[in-house]
């Protein structure tokens, strides 16, 4: 811990500096005013900073520029004859760099019969077409929030419906659902698992690979999606990487103990077309941690390190290209350990996995009322892993299972966008990808016996996606977004048409009611085709199919309050069980770290979600804010056997508390302290026990015969973060440090029981313990 102390001595000193001396920090706030729906843009919309009375009206090209702002939370106000007036919260300015606004206005549909609507963005999506179980969230909040870690996943588990009680890795379970129904969006390409430390079919890892210094406001989705989102059965990421900044260049130098050291540099390419670059790479500081006496929960040391990137053509006469990336790799090896410890099972393990995401964007204005939006790119992902037993007579390592899978996707996607009137807009598109698969998993039962071959593989085929979806205003307040979406994987034919439906009624400006519902298809992690052989084969598993139905009450009670409240209910079938009575269901994947290589699977099972979400936020204003979360639900699945029974995610309740302050301070008053805080309770998720006395009986672990029935202890965690924010008051630079002290109280999380063969006994490891991230970050 000295060394740690002495790290923050040097940050405080380094803080200190670019303290005194005359103002000459202010900043621009920058952006461009669209038609939400047309993306035309708005000549002569108003643009306010009410709390520095500056005002001004966007150019021709639908920008706007408001100069010389102090550093300071802002709302910006914008305003059209004919659209919904809009309110910006929590614009941040900084000393250190400038801000970009995308700023869509909805058109009214009556300027005379119609009572104007006033719409906020605090409580509103990106997505046009969202109803129900859909927020937006900005990077702001993504590394505000206490027990974040700067990674978008964690904080999703804050929302409503979403519970992540793994401190381990980021999988997302919504409503009960496997994280493996979670589809990953970025800049409109569906893509691959965006997480270090990633394995076969999940759609989580260790630490994230986004950089959320690079990242956008994003939309998530827990039910009920538009018909544009496709193969899956549980929720949504549509992420977005920003634009480098078009007018001058700007750098940002940052370190912490989870993201690692990174430099983020961005500029001009041209500042006639704003052509810009923007590019990002960090590299882990897990080994220097550990050196300063933080507990990772590994002996072992992750190394990991990722490239993110995003060129913009700016405005060509083709229309808009932009292309980006990331490219990331991790690595561990995990040499024995404690059994109590979150990674330690007493012998080594050796893992790499690699990901590749390139996407080129067009986009292309082709009337005021409509465009083309189409991509191409690459998906690539690569794990490779070597597990090692010791033999005991002769106490000698040796290898006893290896496990390399890659996955190499070629997509295509493209849309055609037209608002045909104030009423009606209406989006056609089509989705391609090609998918090549590499598959080698071998495993042996002792230091003398062969390998068995489980997967050997090298295959190709591709799942084709098409949708036709709706959004028509009924009145300015009643709204109705339909759409049907259709998909074939053409590995087997399997095919699914997919219905699409959502209401929404603004009984007035603080009160509104939504319904929505759907049917969402999702083919299986791509290794599961190939389990088994001939008659036992997998090969003709068809799509897993889902139901959903919701039905949302949103309050604005006051200025900057809002209470959000959802019932739901979602029937699963056509879910993969074993052809023979077993507990066994697809509807459990993703519940451990293991590839699953069960065959003899057929599409009869089912299950069914249902629940009630509540959400009471405070928005950030007048230097504090709330968010109470609390989901109560249940999660049941039925196996071959024809039993009910929880799934391995039904933790059946999850509430979060978070909370914030800050605290204007300097000559100024444009530095802040902040102080934020969170608390989860989470129910145990269900398990299957551990039956000791057969387990002693072998001479190995034997699980009872009731599958999931038992639960872990509920889960508890608190988590604490102090940030102190200094703008220099001489120069354009920023500087900011926070300590993010999570699980404060160092509970002891249950992870897992395992049975220990030389003890003959129950092993119980735990989750992390009290774990300090620091995180400093530079901007000039």
């Amino acid at each position: 811990m000295l060394k740690l102390k002495g790290l923050m001595w040097v940050l405080g000193a380094v803080l200190c500096f670019t303290s005194y001396g005359q103002t000459n920090n202010h900043q621009t706030i920058r952006g461009v005013v669209v038609d939400k729906l047309s993306q035309h843009v708005i000549e002569g919309a108003s643009v306010l900073l009410e709390a520095m009375g500056k005002n001004t009206i966007t150019n021709a090209k639908g920008v706007f520029t408001l100069a010389d702002v102090a550093p300071e939370r802002y709302e910006v106000k914008v305003s059209f004859v004919g659209y919904q007036s809009l309110t910006i919260p929590n614009v941040v300015v900084t000393a250190g760099k400038e801000v970009w606004l995308d700023i869509g206005l909805e058109e009214n549909i009556s300027q005379l019969n119609e009572v104007v609507v006033h719409s906020s963005g605090k409580a509103g999506t990106i997505n046009k077409l969202a109803t129900v179980s859909a927020r937006t969230f900005s990077m702001e909040e993504v590394n505000r929030y206490a027990g974040g870690r700067n990674d978008p996943a964690r904080l999703a588990a804050n929302f409503a419906g979403v519970s992540a009680p793994d401190d381990s890795r980021n999988d997302i379970v919504i409503r009960g659902n496997s994280p493996t129904g979670v589809l990953w969006r970025i800049d409109g390409m569906n893509v691959t698992n965006p997480n270090h430390f990633a394995s076969v079919g999940t759609t989580g890892g260790a630490v994230s690979a986004l950089n959320t210094n690079l990242l956008k406001n994003s939309d998530f989705f827990t039910s009920a999606f538009p018909a544009e989102y496709g193969n899956a059965t549980s929720g949504v990421f549509d992420l977005g990487l920003r634009n480098g900044n078009t007018q001058k260049r700007e750098t940002t130098l940052q370190f912490g103990v989870i993201t690692g050291l990174e430099a983020t540099t961005e500029g001009p390419f041209s500042k006639k077309k704003e052509a810009s670059y923007l590019v990002g790479y960090r590299y882990s500081l897990a080994g220097i941690a550990q050196s300063a006496g933080l507990n990772i929960g590994t002996t072992a040391r992750p190394a990991y390190q990722d490239l993110s990137f995003k060129i913009n053509s700016g405005t060509t006469r083709w229309g808009k290209f932009s292309m980006f990336g990331i490219l990331a790799n991790s690595t561990i090896s995990i040499d024995g350990g404690s059994s109590s410890t979150l990674y330690g099972n007493g012998n080594q393990t050796d893992f790499y996995s690699a990901i590749g995401i390139v996407g080129l964007n067009h986009f292309k204005q082709l009337n005021s009322r409509s465009f083309i939006s189409s991509s191409i790119g690459l998906n690539y992902s690569k794990t490779d892993m070597t597990n090692y037993d010791s033999d005991r007579p002769t106490n000698t390592s040796y290898s006893k299972e290896t496990n390399q899978y890659t996955k190499t996707g070629y997509n295509f996607s493209t849309s055609y966008n037209t608002k045909i009137n104030s009423r009606l807009f209406v989006k056609l598109g089509l989705q391609d990808e090609i998918i090549g698969l590499k598959l080698d998993y071998q495993t042996k039962m002792n230091i003398g016996s062969n390998w068995q071959q489980i997967w050997n593989n090298d295959t190709s085929t591709h799942l084709a996606q098409a949708y036709a979806e709706m959004k028509y205003k009924i009145t300015n307040r009643f709204k109705f977004n339909g759409g049907i979406h259709a998909q074939q994987l053409f590995l087997n034919n399997s095919f699914a048409l997919e219905p699409r439906v959502g209401l929404k009624y603004e009984l007035n400006n603080r009160n509104s009611i939504s319904f929505g519902m759907g049917l969402h298809s999702q083919m299986q992690p791509i290794n599961m085709y190939f389990n088994g052989s001939g008659a036992s084969s997998n090969i003709n598993l068809g799509f897993t199919k889902s139901q959903h139905y919701v039905l949302g009450y949103d309050l604005l009670p006051a200025k900057d309050w809002r209470i959000k409240a959802e019932v739901y209910y979602q029937y699963l079938y056509n879910v993969p069980i074993t052809n023979y009575s077993s507990s066994y269901s697809m509807l459990n994947t993703g519940s451990s770290f293991k590839a699953d290589t069960t065959s003899s699977l057929v599409n009869t099972g089912t299950g069914n979600n249902y629940g009630v979400e509540l959400t009471l936020e405070k928005f950030f204003s007048k230097g504090y804010y709330a968010l109470f979360t609390a989901s109560l639900y249940s999660a049941k699945y039925k196996g071959s056997d024809d039993v009910e029974r929880n799934t391995a995610f039904n933790g059946k309740y999850v509430y979060n508390v978070l909370a914030g302050k800050e605290w204007k301070v300097g000559k100024l008053k444009q530095n802040k302290l902040s102080l934020d805080y969170k608390f989860t309770n989470a129910g145990g998720r269900a398990y299957t026990p551990i039956d000791l006395a057969a387990s002693k009986s072998s001479g190995n672990e034997v699980l009872v015969a009731d599958a999931y029935s038992g639960n872990y202890t509920n889960y508890y965690r608190m988590d604490i973060k102090f940030g102190y924010t200094l703008n220099s008051s001489r120069k354009k630079i920023s500087q900011s440090l926070s300590l993010d002290l999570q699980n404060v109280t160092n509970h002891q999380n249950v992870f897992s029981y395992s049975y220990n063969q030389q003890r003959n006994a129950l092993n119980t490891t735990y989750q992390l313990g009290i774990f300090p991230n620091l995180v400093y970050k530079f901007q000039f």
